[in-house]
């Protein structure tokens, strides 16, 4: 590798994670590899947590229907968002500045990179806590061991990630198989399918409420996914490596969390979910104790630290810093709200505005669909157009979201933003300006580079 390509900190050589340019050719990666990314992402238990609670609402059946819409959703939305940065190499900062303008895209990709920061927070306080429930150790010290942790391997970039995905996935399939086997011991997978809900089924929620709960899980990061795919050979590869998460292993995460709800091993199950954690993690010997713990730290840590890469790589280039400079500084951030505390009170605000981000996705594949095959100019300061389809795409959203909650806001407020931008667009003349015949077309932000 050249010197442009690496970084040097202290005594180690890092690859560049190129966060103010496309990734090269030369250093794009396998499809495995980069499928490994994604696919240990979402097989985590916080995902059968939410299968459970929807198969608890729902029932087995209808909320099954539910979790295969929703990845159907999500496969579709960060499949075609993977493509354009697989096909372009642009980390999701960059293929924002083409089409929210070169200072626009602050806000959105602030606005996202600052969400998953917060998950980072989140997650990080709940592996104290989970530790703690578990084994009774110091929730505080073990908040503080785990930020380091996750902080040290997403600052050694998207390989890490990739072998963190390798882990946590396998990790997550051995661990569920053993909670399923131990509970068929008791007989209590029985008659799974036709599990009626605590509240005999549909009357609890509705289906569209419960698609909207699976693709808002992962709104934030699917969004972003070309910090992810840009590093994919081509836009084929970039697909091929995001429906590893969507349908792949979201999918199966979810069907965990709702076979274990149907089996009726949960207590209380509309509150949590299909947490199987407490049917391995104690009363069964030492080594799958030490078998919960080690699942603990991985398997929340993958979430950490791809929510942290997402938040450094956003922020680095708004900023015209370095990735793993932000890594640091935001993992530190995130980790002193975890040990204050505050962790838990970002729950329900993460997930409202989780339904305001699809809007973004939508508007940018709008942008790319009235464009193509035309080459982008030099964007804009601000782009109003692609604001103000975001706008109303979110409010489109949000009164659904308070007012009708039984329809898919998610759906609802994707299609506002998308017609809203194409309307706009349309109607000013300007969707399919061209530069001129062998002009230089400048990155977003390449003045920073």
């Amino acid at each position: 590798m050249t010197g442009a390509d690496v970084e040097h900190v202290g005594g180690l050589e890092l690859e560049s994670e190129f966060e103010h340019q496309p990734v090269p050719a030369s250093h794009r990666k396998s499809t495995p590899a980069v499928a490994a990314v994604w696919f240990g992402f979402p097989m985590i238990l916080t995902c059968a947590v939410f299968g459970g609670v929807i198969t608890a609402l729902l029932g087995f059946r209808q909320g099954l229907l539910a979790i295969v819409l929703g990845n159907v959703v999500l496969m579709l939305y960060v499949g075609a968002l993977s493509y354009l940065s697989g096909e372009s190499g642009l980390n999701f900062a960059l293929v924002a500045g083409r089409v929210f303008g070169r200072y626009g895209y602050t806000l959105a990709s602030g606005f996202l990179a600052t969400i998953v920061v917060g998950w980072f927070a989140f997650q990080t306080g709940l592996t104290g806590l989970t530790v703690n429930q578990s084994f009774g150790w110091n929730e505080k010290l073990v908040t503080l061991l785990a930020g380091i942790l996750f902080i040290a391997i997403t600052f050694i970039g998207i390989r890490a990630l990739s072998v963190l995905g390798m882990v946590a996935a396998p990790l997550f399939l051995v661990v569920a198989a053993v909670a399923l086997w131990l509970i068929s011991r008791t007989g209590g997978l029985g008659d799974v399918w036709n599990y009626p809900g605590v509240s005999g089924g549909a009357a609890a929620t509705s289906i569209g409420a419960a698609v909207t709960l699976v693709v808002a899980t992962f709104a934030d990061s699917g969004t972003m996914t070309g910090d992810f795919t840009r590093w994919s050979r081509n836009g084929r590869a970039a697909v091929l490596a995001s429906s590893s998460a969507f349908p792949v292993a979201n999918l199966v995460a979810f069907l965990v969390g709702a076979v274990i709800v149907a089996s009726g091993a949960i207590s209380d199950p509309q509150v949590n979910g299909g947490n199987f954690l407490p049917v391995f993690a104690t009363g069964h010997g030492w080594l799958l104790s030490a078998l919960a713990l080690v699942f603990i730290v991985v398997n929340l840590g993958s979430v950490c630290t791809h929510c942290l890469y997402n938040g450094a790589v956003g922020w680095s280039h708004i900023l015209g810093s370095r990735m793993r400079l932000l890594t640091v500084v935001l993992g530190i951030v995130g980790t002193v709200a975890a040990l204050a505390g505050v962790w838990s009170l970002f729950l329900d605000w993460l997930n409202i505005l989780g339904v305001f981000v699809p809007p973004i996705g939508a508007v940018i594949l709008t942008d790319y669909a009235l464009r193509r095959p035309a080459v982008p100019e030099e964007p804009s300061g601000v782009r109003w157009t692609a604001f103000a389809g975001w706008a109303v795409g979110a409010l489109a959203a949000g009164i659904v979201h308070f007012q009708a909650p039984q329809y898919v806001e998610v759906l609802v407020g994707m299609l506002a933003a998308a017609l809203t931008y194409a309307v706009l667009v349309l109607a000013t003349g300007r969707s399919g300006h061209r530069a001129r015949p062998g002009a230089r077309v400048p990155e977003p932000g390449s003045s920073r580079a």
